[in-house]
């Protein structure tokens, strides 16, 4: 008698969203960012603006879960609102963390290897504060006022943070992906 194997079929689901751990990793994050900015911008007060430690966390979990546009677009709101909780401008960064969110979505998507160092954390991160710092300032500047501070005042404050942000992430990126086993 003779016997014939059959075909298997994987059946095969593509992710159609955020998973819970993805949502407990931004969360927790998030709280992260929060906590620092509070007690870390309570000490690091320069000219008036403080830290945000907050991009650097959504930019993190942005390179950690990969979502999709509108997802990141979703995280970068809700930092926003975490935003409104601590000391700061009103309002202004739901704006800001929205396009600082969804530019660092976009950015994850460019491929920034070099031999065999991934710079995409650092490269990502840099660019994405940058937007969400602008972003800030532009809106400070055009609906606030900011009294006689310009634009060349705020420049070296983002370009701080912009830089304190890479290093956070660059640093807690590859330990988190190991110990999260992300492809």
């Amino acid at each position: 008698m003779e016997q014939r194997a059959e075909k298997r079929v994987l059946d095969v689901k593509a992710k159609k969203g955020l998973i819970i751990s993805d949502l407990i990793l931004i969360a927790v994050l998030l709280a992260a960012g929060a906590v620092l900015k509070f007690f870390v911008g309570s000490v690091v007060n320069l000219g008036g603006m403080k830290p945000n430690f907050i991009i650097a966390m959504y930019c993190l979990a942005i390179m950690l879960v990969r979502p999709k546009l509108i997802e990141a677009g979703i995280i970068g709101l809700i930092a926003g609102a975490v935003c409104q909780f601590l000391p700061g401008t009103p309002y202004l960064n739901f704006a800001s963390e929205l396009i600082g969110a969804l530019v660092m979505a976009l950015m994850i998507k460019l491929p920034l290897k070099f031999k065999k160092v991934d710079f995409s954390p650092a490269v990502s991160t840099f660019i994405s504060t940058l937007a969400s710092g602008a972003v800030f300032v532009f809106l400070l500047l055009t609906f606030v006022g900011a009294g006689d501070k310009t634009i060349a005042f705020f420049a070296p404050l983002v370009l701080g943070t912009a830089l304190i942000n890479v290093v956070i992430v660059q640093l807690l990126y590859i330990p988190l992906k190991l110990a999260l086993k992300k492809k």
